[in-house]
């Protein structure tokens, strides 16, 4: 990643962004020179080193924690690209769709929806990742904070 891809700090600086793989941090010395082995190598690491004008920041994280990350990032892209020009909107709980993002004060998005006769089986996710499911009769009205676009 460069300066060019859009990211930057407080004061709408470019941040450049390098991201590597198998990027370990250095081991701690100790007072009486290198530090000890610490036994077998460490398990993969994914680098990541920011540079603002204000100084250099890096991080390390496993694979595992590279792929949530990303995750996050883009759930957050498409609630952003999809926010609403206006108002929420109501809609019958049979037309939701994955994505959609109900209004209130906790977050709540739509991860599946399923028909079932007359009731619809729409299973949600939390802004901190839990799931459930609720059933709702097909004409319920419900009231979203955000809708992304048909066919997404």
């Amino acid at each position: 990643m460069s300066s060019g891809t859009g990211i930057t700090d407080a004061d709408g600086r470019p941040v450049p962004i390098t991201v590597t793989v198998d990027e370990h941090m250095p081991a701690t010395a100790t007072a009486g020179g290198p530090a000890p082995d610490a036994g077998p190598a460490p398990a993969p690491r994914i680098g990541i080193r920011l540079t603002p004008p204000a100084g250099e920041l890096v991080w390390s994280c496993t694979p595992e924690a590279a792929r949530e990350l990303a995750a996050e990032l883009l759930r957050a892209a498409e609630e952003a690209e999809s926010a609403p020009a206006g108002h929420p909107v109501t809609v019958e709980a049979g037309e939701l769709r994955r994505g959609d993002v109900r209004d209130g004060d906790r977050a709540m998005t739509v991860e599946s929806a399923r028909t079932d006769g007359s009731t619809v089986h729409v299973t949600w996710k939390s802004g901190v990742g839990r799931n459930w499911t609720q059933a709702y009769a097909a004409d319920t009205a419900i009231t979203l904070k955000r809708r992304l676009p048909e066919g997404r």
